[in-house]
Parts: structure tokens; C-alpha cells; sequence
């Protein structure tokens, strides 16, 4: 009979396993990504600590960093090869084995040892839980799976420096990496009840070609880039590691098109939409997450907030992406990703807007408003414009997929940050008249607390000249998203479930 059809339900809703499933896997992606902003507000107290120069310190976040890239290429085969469970959990123990060596550190160069180690577990945590749930939740669900993924990567950045300033004020900095052990240990406990048993293809060959090409590239890359906010793009020490990196991930790319079974297939992502996706993901890496590290900086050396409130000033931002993240979701499993990242830019544009014209004494109530307009185009922009990529290409590739989104979006933040880092400390050299090595942002944390309020006028200026790049490339990531929104729009209208999702074109 007609009534007794129950179909509708089951493929809009995500059933109680599934949601298991990604509540437990979600416990070691929020684990990975607070690490990092966590440690970020420690550095000064690391330095003392260890009566270590704060370059020397600064390598507790290089190494980590270094090391994310250089084992996020492999993650994609590793899945293929062993499963991913078994990557899932293993990258679980490494990643908590050294947080918890990195909490017993008795030197610098001790921490920033185990911080690499550390950041090999941590660098493989990500692309295993965005396979595993997307599998799990299958093409017609992706949208609000990845939409509940998508909340660690915005939560994180806003929850760690509350966290990591309490922890370094009133605990030790230790516990900023103790912290980790019992997450780890219940995300282990866990992962081994409630995730499917593996899927392995033994005989997946790595292709050691394209991991010898592309993973040392990422990480000259990435090198150069953190060097060059320190000393500039002029610098040999910065641009000679860039162009190396550049040559080796260019020398991956024409392997990989040549390649019968590449590490990662640049084909798929040229011969489906996922090309489009990745192109708008990384300009949106590139803006947001420099002008992340920005907004924060901002509070903290113009107005003098300390490292915990500048956290609290950054949930409205939090809350809207936490409104618009299960909506665009929703959107995503009924009519596709594709028109969103069009409609969520253009919010991130006017939610940036009055940081292009910051000035020492801007109302709170105003930038924690426009904050919140920058979090729901957050909610509209990031997840979608992956799940377009991951929906795009065909199931097989999904894990190798996943793995190139991690890489755009590690990259694309570091490109971001020392970009937008340079141009911060060539403003500061110009309106503030200071040149030499040692200008720049540095230079303005050596003043004495009666010289900071004395420039905070100019310094907010040249805060200000560095978001309306960030402001620049949003908009310029706004036109690939309209075309990629037009494209389908203008593709001939089939009925719903005619074609499945992950189709090549």
C-alpha cells in the first residue's frame, strides 16, 4: 500500500549510528586543531620557561606545522592501504604520545622534537575523520555531515586562546599538551567500539615518486613562508626555501598527470568540479585564516585586551557559524553546495568590511556584530565549497580527495598568515618610521607600555592597511564561486537521484 513507504526519511535524516560515528571521530579532530591555537598564547611563557630565545621557540609551532605537511600527502594512501580505522587510531596514539612527551619537555629542543612527533599524528587525525564520515554518511548525506565536521575547524580557533590562556596564567604551561592525554584515550576507546571494521587494499602501491616530490616541497614551502614573517620575502633564508618548495610541488603536479597511480590525482580534481572547489577553498584559506591570526593580534596590541579576552571577543564569530553551518548543510543534501559559497562570501566580505577601517578606538559592540555577520559566511563558505569537492569526484577517490582539501586548507592558512604577516610589518616600518631587522611587529612589543599607547593611532592604521588584502582576496575568491554557481545552473535540470552525486563529469 501507499502508506507503507518510509524512503524520504532515512536518506534526508542522519540516523543515530552515523551520528555516533562522528561524534566519536569529532573528539580527535577537536583535539588536533586546538593543539595548535592552544600553544599559540604559550610561546612567550615557553621562551622564559626555557630561557630560550623566541626564535629559537618559535620552532614549537614551525616543527609542528612542518610536520602536518609533510605527512598530510600520505595520509590518502595510508587510508587506502591499511584503512581508516587503523590510520585513525594509530595517528590517535601517535599524536597523544607526544603531547604527552611534549608536557614532560626539560628543554627547548627537547618540546620542539616532540612537537614534530606530535605533528605527524596530528597531520593524518583530519583527512582519516573527513573519509571516514563521509563514507559513512554516504553522497546524498554530505552536506550535513560535513557541515557537523566543519565545527571543530571553526570552534577551535576561537575556544583555544580562552583555553590556552587560562591553562598558561593560572595552571602550567604544561597542561596545554596534558590536556590532551584523557581526549586521546577516550577518542582510542571509542574509535575501537563504534568505528566499521577496515576496508584495506593491500596491494595499493605508495607512490614513493610523488611523496619524495611532494612532501619535502610542502614543507620548504611552508619554511619560507614562516621565515619571511619574521625577516621579509627578501631575505634569502625565505625566498630560496620558496621557490625550492614551489619547483618540487610544480615537478609533483606534472608526475601526477602522468602517473597511473599518483599519490594524489591532480586529473580528478581538472576533470570534475572539484577543480573549481579547490580553487575557491584555497583563495578562502589564503583571506580568512591570515586575517584569523590578525583579529585577535589586533585586540591585543591596539587595545590592550589580554590573550583571554581577545578569545571571548571572538565568539560572536563562533555563534554565527555555528547558525548557518547545519543550515547550509540542509541546503547542501537537498539542492547541492554549489550556490553557497556565492552567498556565504559576500557575508565574509561585509563581516571584514569595518576591519579595513580599524582604528584605535572602533566600537566593540560594532566588531563583535560584524564578527558574528563573518561567522555566519563562515557557516555558508568552508564546508560547503569542500563538500562540492568531495561530492564531485567519484567514491574511490574520496580519501585522496580528502587529503588534497587538507593539504589547500594547512597551505593555504600558512600562505595567508605570512602574507598577511609581511604586509602588518611593513605597515608598522612605515607609519611607525622604523626600519632594519628588528622593525616591525617585534618592535612595537619592545616599547614600554607608555610608547604602545602613544602609536596605537598608527599602529591601528597598519592593521587596518593589512585586512583590506584580506578583504581584496575574499572578493576576488567571490567570482570563481559565481561561476561555479552559474555553471550549474546552466547544466540541463535532472530529476532528484537521476544521477548520482559523485559522478565524474
Amino acid at each position: 500500500m501507499a502508506e507503507a513507504t518510509p524512503i524520504p526519511a532515512p536518506t534526508d535524516a542522519l540516523d543515530r549510528e552515523t551520528l555516533v560515528v562522528a561524534g566519536v571521530v569529532m573528539l580527535g579532530a577537536i583535539m588536533s586543531i586546538l593543539d595548535t591555537t592552544v600553544v599559540n598564547v604559550a610561546i612567550d611563557h615557553l621562551a622564559l620557561a626555557f630561557k630560550s630565545s623566541l626564535t629559537t621557540i618559535q620552532w614549537v609551532v614551525t616543527g609542528y606545522t612542518l610536520a602536518l605537511a609533510a605527512v598530510i600527502p600520505a595520509s590518502g594512501w595510508a587510508a587506502d592501504r591499511f584503512g581508516t580505522k587503523r590510520l585513525y587510531l594509530g595517528s590517535l596514539v601517535l599524536f597523544t604520545l607526544g603531547s604527552a612527551l611534549s608536557g614532560l619537555a626539560w628543554s627547548a629542543e627537547s618540546l620542539i622534537v616532540f612537537r614534530v612527533l606530535q605533528g605527524f599524528g596530528g597531520g593524518m587525525i583530519m583527512p582519516a575523520v573527513m573519509t571516514i564520515v563521509t563514507k559513512k554518511a554516504g553522497p546524498h548525506r554530505m552536506g550535513r555531515i560535513m557541515g557537523v565536521l566543519g565545527v571543530p575547524m571553526l570552534i577551535a580557533p576561537i575556544i583555544g586562546p580562552i583555553l590556552g590562556g587560562w591553562l598558561v596564567d593560572d595552571v602550567s604551561w604544561r597542561w596545554i599538551f596534558f590536556i590532551n592525554l584523557p581526549i586521546g584515550v577516550l577518542a582510542f576507546v571509542l574509535g575501537q567500539m563504534v568505528l566499521d571494521p577496515d576496508e584495506s587494499q593491500p596491494a595499493h602501491r605508495l607512490d614513493w615518486l610523488g611523496m619524495v616530490l611532494l612532501s619535502p616541497g610542502l614543507a620548504l614551502l611552508i619554511f619560507g613562508l614562516a621565515e619571511s614573517s619574521s625577516y621579509g620575502f627578501a631575505a634569502t633564508r625565505s625566498w630560496a626555501p620558496i621557490v625550492g618548495g614551489a619547483g618540487l610541488i610544480a615537478s609533483f603536479f606534472a608526475h601526477s598527470w602522468r602517473s597511473s597511480e599518483p599519490l594524489i590525482d591532480i586529473r580528478t580534481f581538472v576533470q570534475t568540479r572539484a577543480g573549481a572547489a579547490a580553487g575557491i577553498f584555497l583563495l578562502f584559506a589564503i583571506a580568512f585564516f591570515g586575517a584569523l591570526l590578525l583579529i585577535p593580534l589586533y585586540y591585543q596590541s591596539v587595545r590592550g585586551a589580554s590573550a583571554l579576552d581577545a578569545g571571548l571577543l571572538l565568539v560572536p564569530q563562533g555563534l554565527g557559524a555555528m547558525i548557518t553551518m547545519p543550515i547550509g548543510g540542509r541546503i547542501t543534501d537537498r539542492h547541492g553546495p554549489w550556490w553557497l559559497p556565492a552567498v556565504g562570501l559576500p557575508l565574509l566580505v561585509i563581516g571584514m568590511l569595518p576591519f579595513a577601517f580599524v582604528g584605535a578606538h572602533t566600537s566593540y559592540v560594532l566588531l563583535c556584530g560584524l564578527n558574528f555577520v563573518l561567522g555566519l559566511g563562515m557557516g555558508l563558505s568552508m564546508m560547503p565549497t569542500m563538500t562540492a569537492a568531495m561530492q564531485a569526484v567519484p567514491r574511490s577517490a574520496i580519501a585522496r580527495t580528502s587529503t588534497a582539501m587538507n593539504i589547500i586548507r594547512q597551505g593555504g592558512a600558512s600562505i595567508g598568515t605570512a602574507i598577511l604577516t609581511v604586509i602588518l610589518s611593513s605597515e608598522i616600518n612605515h607609519r611607525l618610521g622604523l626600519h632594519g631587522g628588528r622593525g616591525g611587529f617585534g618592535a612595537v612589543q619592545r616599547l614600554s607600555p607608555s610608547q604602545q599607547a602613544h602609536v596605537r593611532g598608527p599602529l591601528a592604521s597598519a592593521f587596518a592597511h593589512s585586512f583590506v588584502w584580506a578583504l581584496v582576496m575574499l572578493a576576488v575568491a567571490f567570482l570563481p564561486a559565481l561561476a561555479m554557481a552559474l555553471r550549474q545552473r546552466g547544466r540541463a535540470a535532472a530529476p532528484a537521484g537521476a544521477e548520482p552525486p559523485l559522478a565524474l563529469e
